[in-house]
């Protein structure tokens, strides 16, 4: 009997010891209080105001007049819409693959542990630190036929050279694609170094026993164990690559034409220059699901996988 009171009061002091996740750390859950409330009346809440906005006729000021899905239709029929969907297609699958195979060619570089590895991340990384600005005006100068790359190579001889991206529709994506690289390939180059950073040293050592080579261990053992690391890149190179906005209005303004026009771009211009919030409010929505359909897939990968494990 003794010892089944024992037993019991044991494992009530147990039990009262360790509590339940929900009431552990109490101070720390108080003090987060503020930023959930924040979260879910600013972001939540503003987002919801957006949605329901969008089936209404507001135009210079918010007005609940409900028009059903007719600024739907009005987005996907003007023409200036589908063209900033179509180019932000173009420049999301350029900018998502060279971004992924720059950042990881560069990793695997700096992950020989060459002399100055310091210095070399630094100055790749170091445009990550800039706005989009500050890099459009840079590579808007850079790639200005007057005094940029064509301005340099004519004044070394070759007068017949032309580089011109930035005026020219055909090409003009890629002028900002060069630009875009400049400043993200940092930031995926450092993620994907840190992924290959945590690989065990043992499976280098055993892959050169089994006499397979380097690139062959990169596709078929590292690249596979780093799978976590490449869906985080693609959900912020995509995430960055939907709201892509300051960049362009740096370096073309939209132009020429509407060649380079983007999803945001027409938001703002609904909203603010044109005084349609409803159809710049339709446009927002349709960004968002855009966004949602990017991070639900991932969400379910890094977090559904897990739990099923």
């Amino acid at each position: 009997m003794t010892v089944v009171e024992d037993t019991g009061a044991r494992s009530s002091v147990t039990s009262g010891r360790r509590p339940s996740r929900l009431f552990r750390n109490p101070m720390s859950k108080i003090a987060s209080i503020p930023l959930i409330i924040t979260s879910v009346g600013i972001f939540v809440g503003c987002t919801v105001w957006t949605i329901v906005y969008s089936f209404t006729n507001s135009r210079l000021l918010p007005r609940l007049e409900f028009v059903g899905l007719a600024q739907y239709e009005r987005l996907w029929s003007d023409n200036r819409w589908l063209t900033s969907i179509s180019n932000l297609g173009k420049f999301g699958v350029f900018s998502m693959v060279f971004t992924l195979v720059i950042g990881f060619f560069l990793a695997t570089l700096l992950d020989r542990k060459i002399r100055g590895e310091d210095i070399f991340r630094t100055i790749i990384l170091y445009p990550f630190a800039l706005s989009f600005i500050v890099t459009g005006l840079v590579w808007q100068w850079i790639l200005n036929p007057q005094f940029g790359i064509q301005h340099v190579v004519r004044s070394m001889g070759w007068e017949s050279f032309t580089f011109d991206p930035l005026n020219n529709p055909q090409i003009v994506l890629y002028g900002l694609l060069i630009a875009g690289l400049w400043q993200g390939t940092g930031l995926i180059m450092c993620i994907m170094l840190a992924g290959l950073r945590g690989i065990d040293e043992d499976i280098w050592k055993a892959a050169k026993v089994d006499g397979i080579g380097t690139v062959k261990t990169y596709i078929q053992i590292i690249i596979p164990m780093m799978r976590p690391v490449f869906i985080t890149s693609l959900v912020l190179i995509a995430a960055g690559i939907i709201k892509v906005y300051d960049l362009v209005v740096a370096q073309t303004s939209g132009g020429p034409g509407l060649s380079s026009q983007m999803p945001a771009m027409y938001v703002y211009s609904y909203m603010f220059g044109g005084q349609n919030l409803g159809q710049g409010f339709a446009a927002s929505t349709m960004m968002l699901l855009s966004v949602a359909i990017v991070l639900i897939p991932w969400a379910y990968l890094e977090f559904g996988g897990k739990k099923r494990g």
